[in-house]
């Protein structure tokens, strides 16, 4: 199970990352074990002809000596060499990261690494009880370890992000370029953004109750109403398209090829003012009887 967690570097920015919590870290914490054990047998292997055509106690200490090497030592090269991952971490795609969100340098692996051994899980963990106790009862699955060293493990591998494309209803393409946007605060697009991405995953009644109160509070900071017969939906796609516009035409340069880009919408007859201005009503031509009825202008997004 993995948990949106919110890291703030030294300059005050807001990292929004994933941490991984008890299962995934288990399952790559199973198999640096399992290539820990590998290494280990090998290693007894060795010292067993040591101690048979030597001094027991040699082979005893050099035992000892190798088995918290192994313990370790393994973790904590891994961890420096390769910023932050493991064998097993590598397999699951996870990486130690300091709680400001930079790379661990090796007093992080070695304090790690220590904690892991005496206290999370082989000397005094109880095979990784106080382990697994620590990463329940921490919000974002922290052990000992991490919170001596001041690391947090997350998740490399997240799914992208789908950002909903918010499209300009053509019937209001000229009414929005005519708003004040400048008043617009950067949460309550956002807000709206995210309804505008989720409308189909809600109920109707739900979907419209929201997007009637999130026009409401677009229309108190911007002083422009909802125009007559214009859904809630269609309100905010054109306040966010408009307002993406305008900020796609401060990245463009203002001349190209020696001519100057203007970007416009049709204007109409008269012009209007922008807090009396209303949708102009779409002009369709005369249909015949047995031609179907036209569909809404006003369609709601998929």
């Amino acid at each position: 199970m993995e948990q949106e967690s919110e890291l703030v570097t030294g300059e005050a920015v807001v990292l929004d990352v994933r941490a991984a919590k008890l299962a995934s870290r288990g399952l790559a914490m199973m198999v640096d074990v399992a290539l820990q054990l590998i290494v280990l047998v090998i290693a007894m292997l060795v010292l067993s002809q040591v101690a048979v055509f030597g001094d027991e106690a040699l082979a005893l200490t050099l035992f000892l000596v190798t088995l918290v090497l192994i313990m370790v030592g393994y973790p904590v090269i891994f961890e420096t060499l390769s910023r932050g991952r493991t064998l097993g971490k590598m397999a699951l795609g996870l990486r130690v990261v300091r709680t400001d969100g930079g790379p661990v340098r090796f007093r992080h692996a070695l304090v790690r690494g220590l904690a892991g051994f005496f206290v999370d899980f082989w000397a005094l963990g109880m095979l990784g009880v106080v382990a697994v106790v620590t990463s329940l009862l921490s919000p974002n699955g922290r052990r000992v370890g991490d919170y001596l060293a001041g690391t947090l493990v997350i998740r490399e591998r997240m799914p992208a992000a789908r950002t909903p494309y918010v499209g300009m209803p053509p019937q209001l393409a000229y009414w929005a370029s005519q708003l004040d946007l400048t008043r617009l605060p950067n949460d309550l697009a956002l807000a709206v953004r995210q309804y505008l991405g989720r409308t189909s995953e809600l109920r109707p009644e739900a979907a419209e109750a929201l997007g009637y109160g999130l026009a409401q509070q677009v229309a108190a900071a911007i002083g422009a109403p909802v125009p007559p017969g214009v859904p809630s939906w269609a309100y905010l796609s054109a306040v966010l398209a408009e307002r993406r516009r305008r900020d796609q035409a401060k990245l463009q340069p203002a001349v190209q090829y020696g001519t100057p880009v203007v970007q416009s919408y049709p204007q109409p007859a008269a012009p209007v003012a922008p807090s009396q201005a209303a949708a102009p009503a779409p002009v369709t031509p005369p249909r015949a009887p047995s031609e179907p009825a036209p569909e809404n202008p006003f369609a709601p997004p998929g």
